[in-house]
Parts: structure tokens; sequence; C-alpha cells
């Protein structure tokens, strides 16, 4: 089973848009998907897969509820099906107090089994409720989590139930850093938890034409400290536009999202982009990030072909059988 946590310390490294986007892509192989959303920010995947709509009410039944053992209704109800048929469990506002209210419920159950704070399982919790509980391994066949970004008990919560960690970075020495702050945060963790955690790849995100862009391409591809299977190019038009058309850069592909100017309003509309080669390159770098993970981290097996339908436009083919590391592409 494919299971990762989509995570990078630092901010602006596309890590929203590449849980989507690999969820889509995985989903499109034939695989099912369920991604959780333990990001309390309103800019976040429950936004970008428009779902959620109770995400603000207090009453409302939500994965917190379920972590912490005091849930509403049964965990099935809290899953929502994207319109591009990614499950999805969203974020809610409940996520924002999740370290306050989980200090209140080990210090009640601590007091009551007359046991030490420091003896209380307070990272294996979401691992138990999706595992244990509620056995998604039965159900799904890939579970991406799309973490907030500080290091507490959330992002704790989400490493220890998945294992695998995932790590877009941005292409500039501040993505360097971040990079090493993430192998620490493995080797404590691993230490601390006495469980192994993964690096399945590093993903450069963001990579424009400068020299100092291309500079620190040419060192990630060239490292042996990590698998580096592709690097996302500077893509900011497409990827804006996923959360215009609330949904992966796929949906904007082929539905051709554009946003423009139209009697002096600016305005998000299907139908209108003009599809380039190099946005292709980009869909064809997505299929080869999800079929990397899927197939070299995860051994699973995979659909040999995703098919892009670009509306007006026609079909493109992303072949996955190909033994170089190339994803080839026709166009019918």
């Amino acid at each position: 089973m494919i299971t990762a946590v989509v995570y990078s310390e630092s901010g602006g490294t596309y890590k929203t848009t590449t849980t989507a986007n690999l969820a889509v892509a995985l989903t499109r192989m034939g695989l099912d998907v369920c991604v959780i959303d333990l990001d309390p920010q309103e800019g976040n995947l429950t936004s970008l897969f428009d779902v959620g709509t109770r995400r603000n009410d207090p009453d409302a039944d939500n994965l917190v509820k379920h972590i912490l053992g005091m849930p509403d209704g049964p965990f099935r109800d809290l899953i929502e099906t994207s319109d591009e048929g990614v499950d999805v469990i969203p974020s809610h506002d409940m996520l924002s107090d999740f370290t306050s209210n989980l200090e209140q419920k080990i210090a009640y159950e601590t007091g009551m089994k007359n046991m030490s704070k420091e003896e209380y399982p307070r990272y294996e919790l979401l691992h138990n409720l999706l595992w244990n509980e509620n056995q998604l391994h039965e159900r799904y066949d890939a579970v991406l989590i799309d973490p907030n970004a500080r290091a507490e008990d959330l992002l704790y919560n989400a490493i220890f139930a998945l294992r695998t960690l995932v790590a877009p970075v941005k292409p500039a020495g501040k993505g360097n850093l971040s990079l090493d702050g993430l192998d620490e945060m493995v080797a404590n963790m691993s230490s601390e938890l006495d469980i192994q955690i993964g690096l399945s790849c590093v993903v450069p995100s963001g990579i424009g034409q400068t020299n100092a862009h291309q500079q620190y391409h040419k060192q990630f591809q060239e490292t042996d400290e990590f698998e580096t299977p592709v690097a996302i190019a500077y893509r900011e038009s497409l990827m804006d536009a996923m959360w215009e058309a609330r949904g992966s850069a796929f949906k904007v592909i082929e539905e051709r999202w554009k946003t423009f100017e139209e009697d002096g309003v600016m305005v998000s509309k299907p139908g209108y982009r003009r599809i380039r080669d190099r946005e292709l390159e980009t869909l064809r770098d997505i299929c080869e990030l999800a079929a990397f993970i899927a197939t070299e981290t995860f051994d699973a097996e995979i659909a040999s072909e995703v098919v892009v339908e670009i509306e007006g436009k026609g079909t493109e083919r992303f072949d996955l059988r190909t033994e170089t590391e190339e994803v080839e592409v026709t166009t019918s």
C-alpha cells in the first residue's frame, strides 16, 4: 500500500498542489486514493478539492474528534469524494486547537489509568484510527497526507501513521536548508519513536530559468543522498489556476481553465486556456513522479497509461511502461 506524507519545513514549496496532483495521478493510474488534510489554514487541500462545507461548524463531526476518541458519527461519513474521484478527509477548524485538546485528553486518561504523561502514546493516535479501528488498507491502494507545516503533534501523528515522506523543496539555498532540517527530523523521529521512516524522494519545485535555479537543480540531480525522479518547472499560471478550477493540474488542462480580465474584472473560466507543450511536460513530470513513488518506493501495480482528454483539443497519452526514466507522450 502507498502511504506518504507530502511535507516540507519551508513554505512556498507547492506542498498542497503536489499532494493534489499526486492523488489525481495515482487515481488515473487505476488506484483507489484517499487524501487527509491536516492543515488548518484556509488555502489548503480541502479548499482546492472544493470539499468540507462544514469545516467552520464547531458542531460538525470531524477528524479531530475521531483522533481524540470522541466522534459524533461513523468515520466513513467524514469522507467526501472530489470531482476527480479522489476521496478526501477534509480539514476542520478544530485542527488549530489539536494540541491543547490532546493535552486535556492525556491529563484525563493518565489520571484515570495512573500512568505518566511520558507513557502516553500521543503520536500513535492517528495510526490507530486509520489502520486498527477503520482498516483503510482494506479500502484504499494509497493514502496521502497534506500536514500542517509546524513540527508538532499533528505532524508527528501523520509521520507515525504513514512512515514515508515525499519532500517538495525550493530550488534555492533555503530549499537545501529545509532539506537538512527534514533529514534531521526524520532521524530524530525514527530514534525517538523507534520506527523506520523512509524518504521516498525529493521534488525540486518551481524551478525557473535563472542560473541559480539551474545550478541548484543540477545539484539535486547529481546527489546520491536521496532520489530525485523529477523536477517540477516554474508554472505559476498553471498552479494558480488549480485554485480557481478547484482541482488538479489535470483538470485545469482538460477543461482549459484560464484567469483573465473581462469587462474590467478578473474572472476564471473553463474553455479559454491555450494548452502549451511546457504545461503538458509538467503533467508528464507529475505522472512520472507518481509512477516512481508507486512502483519504486512501494512496488505497487499501476495502469500502464494515463489519458488526458483536452476539451476541443484531442487526447494526450502518457505511457508509463518505458524501462527508461522517461514517460513517453503521444498525441492523438
